[in-house]
């Protein structure tokens, strides 16, 4: 089995740098589309993998394993590394392997009950200055693994997004009421801190500490800013990435957990939760001292 995924992964791995009409990863040709609108390209990658465990019934086995992919980008002569981590399912008959899939992320559905007012309500007057150069260090170092200073969570995007901007300076409010404020501390945490709906409106809406300013297009943002995403256009947003980098046209390259990927292309059109009716919320962090 080993060595059918072995096999399976190269190539994909070829796939990102083949002109071949054969398609075996709709999600790879979906990344060389974008690249290619943006007038780029893949011209390196490679793929290391990891088998975490499998699970055997009758004639079946399940494979569940994990890839890490590095792709050489090549963007108007500007070269840059693009990192992501996938979770694999594969499924096997009689020894044979049958499917192959990206595992499902799993959903919340905590903090669903939250107001914005109750979210923002504070007395709290904190003075901060924000480092974005701290925050996108900080992102940078824990892309792909999890700190243990603070826990962390099966979905793990907003968590790790709060604490780039907390590495940056932005100061915790509102504990220990669960629903105000953005803080963690004591094995708790507030809504805001974690779930990735409730951190898109607190942002924009708080009045003092840790706070944001929308804008409409992506270009405006600067590195240690937020993409909030809402993948089905539902009104309810999924997904949290921060800026730590901009491509030749100014166009941010992001980082994030769950999906652990770094120098991602903003727009995630190669992600397999993205939808035409997709949605973002492009924010940036102000300070006192804005």
């Amino acid at each position: 089995m080993k060595e059918q995924l072995q096999a399976h992964l190269m190539k994909r791995v070829k796939q990102c740098v083949s002109n071949s009409r054969h398609i075996s990863c709709e999600k790879i040709e979906r990344k060389k589309e974008s690249l290619s609108k943006r007038k780029g390209e893949i011209v390196k990658a490679r793929a290391t993998g990891k088998i975490n465990h499998q699970s055997e019934e009758l004639e079946y086995s399940k494979v569940f394993y994990q890839v890490h992919f590095q792709y050489v980008i090549n963007h108007k002569d500007q070269i840059y590394l693009e990192e992501e981590v996938e979770k694999r399912v594969a499924e096997f008959y009689k020894g044979i392997l049958i499917e192959d899939r990206e595992a499902a992320v799993a959903q919340t559905n905590e903090g669903e009950a939250f107001t914005i007012a109750e979210l923002t309500n504070s007395n709290e007057r904190v003075y901060f200055r924000y480092d974005r150069l701290k925050a996108v260090k900080y992102a940078e170092r824990w892309w792909n693994e999890y700190n243990p200073r603070f826990k962390s969570f099966e979905v793990n995007c907003t968590n790790y997004i709060s604490q780039c901007l907390h590495a940056g300076e932005a100061p915790m409010t509102g504990y220990p009421n669960r629903s105000k404020g953005w803080w963690m501390q004591s094995q708790n945490w507030s809504y805001s801190w974690t779930v990735a709906n409730a951190f898109r409106w607190y942002l924009p809406n708080a009045k003092s500490g840790l706070r944001a300013k929308e804008v409409k297009d992506p270009m405006e943002l600067k590195r240690g800013d937020v993409i909030c995403y809402d993948f089905q256009g539902d009104g309810r947003f999924d997904h949290t990435t921060i800026v730590t980098a901009k491509d030749k046209d100014g166009m941010p390259l992001v980082n994030a957990n769950t999906a652990n990927s770094r120098m991602r292309y903003w727009a995630y059109e190669d992600s397999t939760a993205y939808t035409p009716n997709i949605q973002y919320k492009f924010l940036h962090i102000i300070d006192d001292y804005s």
